[in-house]
C-alpha cells in the first residue's frame, strides 16, 4: 500500500478523532439550541398575527384568576354557578365603569383650572425667551410658530393617517374588550370541564404531569394577580393622597393612572412617577414638584423594598432580575402588552417547570382519584390498590381530568 493510499483511508478516522471533545459537545449543543431558537421565533411570529385573539384570552384567564374565589365562596354560601358567576363579572364591569365615570368628572373639572395654569406657564416662557439671557424677539418667536404652523400644513396627510390608525385602534380594542368579557364568563363557568378537554390531547401517561403542573401555573398566575392588585393599589393610594396633599391637580385620576401603570413593573412605576412630577411642575412650580418627586420616590422605595421581595417574590418565586429580563424582553418583542404579559407567563412557565423537573405528579394529593396513583397518608408512605388504581385510570382515560379539585355539596 502506498503512502498516499494509507493517508487517504485514515484521513476520515484522524478528521473525526482529531476534533476536541469541548468542539463535538459545542457543535451538539449549537444545533439544538439553533433548532430552539428557530422554533420560537416562528412560534412568536404566529402568535403575532392572532394578538385579537390571543389578548384578550390572557387577559380573561388573570381576571379569571381574581374573581375565582369569590365565585367559589358564593357557591359555598348557595348561590346557583350561573347566579354567582353573573354577580362577579357584572360587579367587575360597574366597578370599571364606575371609575371610569368618576375620573372622568374629575378630568372635566381638572383640566379647565389646569389649562389657566397652562396658557400661564407659557406666558412666562414667552417672556423668559425675550428677556432672558437667549434674548429673542417677538418677530422671531412668531417666525418660528409660523414655521411650525406651515410644517403642520405640509403633514396633514400623515396626521390624517395617524387619526385613522387611532380609529381602527379604537375598533380593535372594542372587539377585544367584548371577546375578554365573553371568554371570562366561560372561564368562570365551564372552565373546568375546558382545561379537562384541553389535557385529552395530550398521551395517556402524560395527563397527570400535564394535569399537575397546570395546576400549578393557575395557582401562580391566581397569586400573581391578587399580590400585583395589592401592590398597585398600595402605590395609587400612596400617591394620590400625596398629590392631594401637596395640592397637586387632577389627584384622583393620578392615582387611577397609577394603579393601572404598576401592572407594568419597573417600567409603569417609572412612567406614571414622571406623569406625577410633570403635572406638579405644570401646575404648582419647582417646589412643588420636588416634594411630589419625593413622594413617588418614597412610595416606590416602599413597594422595591417591601412588597416586591416579601410579597410578591413569595407569591410567584421570581428572582427580581429575571422579573426585570422579562419585562425588558417582552416590551422589545410586543410593546406594552408584552411588558404587560412578560411577568404572569414567566411565572405560569416556572411553576410548570418546577412541577415536572420535580415529578411533582407523583405525590400530588389532587391527582390520586383521578388517575390511579400511589394514595400519600400523612406519614409519607404510599400505598397503592392496585383494583382502583385500574378502575381509577380506565376513567380518568376517557373523561379527562379538571383544573381545580371538584368540591361536593
Amino acid at each position: 500500500m502506498t503512502p498516499a493510499q494509507h493517508e487517504s483511508q485514515s484521513y476520515p478516522q484522524n478528521a473525526a478523532t482529531g476534533v476536541p471533545s469541548g468542539v463535538r459537545i459545542a457543535g451538539a449543543w449549537a444545533w439544538r439550541v439553533a433548532i430552539i431558537l428557530v422554533v420560537s421565533a416562528m412560534l412568536i411570529w404566529l402568535l403575532s398575527k392572532i394578538t385579537i385573539l390571543l389578548i384578550p384570552i390572557m387577559l380573561a384567564a388573570i381576571i379569571a384568576s381574581l374573581l375565582r374565589p369569590l365565585v367559589r365562596w358564593m357557591k359555598k354560601v348557595g348561590v346557583p354557578q350561573g347566579l354567582s358567576v353573573a354577580i362577579a363579572e357584572g360587579g367587575l364591569v360597574l366597578a370599571v365603569i364606575g371609575a371610569l365615570f368618576l375620573v372622568g368628572r374629575q378630568l372635566i373639572v381638572g383640566f379647565s383650572d389646569l389649562s389657566q395654569q397652562a396658557i400661564t406657564g407659557l406666558i412666562q416662557i414667552q417672556d423668559w425667551l425675550t428677556s432672558g439671557p437667549i434674548g429673542l424677539s417677538n418677530d422671531e418667536i412668531s417666525k418660528f410658530l409660523d414655521e411650525a404652523l406651515v410644517s403642520l400644513q405640509n403633514n396633514t396627510n400623515a396626521i390624517l393617517s395617524s387619526a385613522l390608525g387611532v380609529g381602527t385602534s379604537v375598533s380593535h380594542f372594542a372587539v377585544g374588550l367584548l371577546l375578554t368579557l365573553f371568554i371570562l364568563l366561560f372561564f368562570l363557568l365551564e372552565g373546568q370541564d375546558i382545561w379537562a378537554f384541553l389535557v385529552k390531547f395530550f398521551p395517556r401517561q402524560a395527563r397527570p404531569a400535564v394535569d399537575g403542573a397546570g395546576r400549578r401555573g393557575w395557582t401562580s398566575l391566581g397569586n400573581y394577580a391578587r399580590v400585583q392588585v395589592l401592590v398597585a393599589a398600595v402605590d395609587a393610594v400612596g400617591i394620590g393622597a400625596g398629590a392631594a396633599i401637596i395640592q397637586v391637580p387632577l389627584a384622583l385620576p393620578l392615582s387611577v393612572l397609577v394603579f393601572v401603570g404598576s401592572f407594568i413593573p419597573v417600567v409603569g412605576a417609572l412612567v406614571t412617577g414622571a406623569v406625577a412630577v410633570l403635572l406638579a411642575l405644570v401646575a404648582n412650580g419647582w417646589v412643588n414638584a420636588l416634594i411630589m418627586l419625593g413622594i413617588v420616590l418614597l412610595v416606590q422605595q416602599l413597594e422595591s423594598h417591601l412588597l416586591q421581595p416579601f410579597i410578591m417574590g413569595r407569591a410567584v418565586s421570581l428572582h427580581p432580575v429575571a422579573v426585570i429580563l422579562a419585562v425588558a424582553a417582552g416590551s422589545g418583542v410586543a410593546g406594552i402588552l408584552g411588558a404587560l404579559f412578560a411577568v404572569p407567563l414567566l411565572a405560569v412557565a416556572n411553576s410548570f417547570i418546577r412541577y415536572i423537573a420535580s415529578r411533582g405528579w407523583e405525590h400530588d394529593p389532587d391527582l390520586p382519584d383521578i388517575y390511579g396513583l400511589p394514595q400519600v397518608i400523612p406519614d409519607g408512605a404510599p400505598v397503592t390498590d392496585p383494583g382502583a388504581a385500574e378502575a381509577s385510570a380506565a376513567e380518568a382515560a376517557g373523561s379527562g381530568v379538571v383544573l381545580e379539585k371538584p368540591t361536593h355539596s
